[in-house]
């Protein structure tokens, strides 16, 4: 049995949320495969700690104390779905303000000297990452505003495995503007299968 921590950080209403309907696509799939598996849910929307608390020179001294909260709970679980909306270009404010959290020295990497040459080793080894992100614009229309490769890079530098990414693009685009939250994602229903079976 695998404990899957499921980090939700879509800050629109669910009920309108690509994000949300992405997530129950791929949970509907996944608990197909692994029907034992234990969830826990952390709404980033929920959390003061994240809501109320950007990294600033005024708390950066204390800002990091908060961190083991959140590092904790990715050493306790072995697999990770995170999920998250492109906010201007980028992944929401949220998930942002949660990986300032968790990237932290000798808790969740190291540096150490190889040949002379000093490297980060990632020490969250023993977890599996499972990224959904959505988007409005087609996947390529924004060079600078890659959500998927930038989670991908912070998750993989503290040492987590990355399934295969999900990114359900262009919803604001013609050919989807008009379709329901359901009918969209059902047009990526196949990525989204075969991402939840090898996650």
């Amino acid at each position: 049995m695998n404990k899957v921590l499921i980090i939700y950080a879509a800050p629109t209403p669910k009920e309108v949320s690509h994000t949300a309907t992405l997530i129950n696509q791929f949970l509907k799939h996944y608990v197909k495969y692994n029907p034992d598996d234990e969830f826990i849910w952390l709404d980033l929307n929920e959390e003061k700690d994240i809501t109320n608390n950007v990294l600033n020179r005024n708390n950066f001294s204390e800002f990091f104390n908060k961190s083991d909260k959140y590092i904790n709970q990715l050493k306790e679980v072995n697999k990770v779905i995170v999920a998250t909306p492109m906010n201007n270009f980028m992944i929401s404010t949220l998930l942002k303000n949660y990986i300032d959290y968790i990237m932290v020295a000798k808790k969740t990497f190291e540096y150490k000297y190889v040949n002379g040459l000093r490297q980060a080793v990632g020490l969250l080894d023993h977890l599996k990452v499972q990224i959904l992100a959505n988007q409005g614009a087609p996947a390529d229309w924004y060079p600078w505003g890659k959500i998927v490769t930038y989670l991908e890079g912070c998750f993989n530098f503290i040492g987590a495995t990355i399934n295969k990414s999900i990114l359900v693009d262009g919803t604001k685009t013609a050919k989807y503007k008009d379709k329901t939250l359901d009918e969209l994602i059902i047009e990526f229903d196949g990525t989204i299968s075969d991402s939840a079976k090898t996650f």
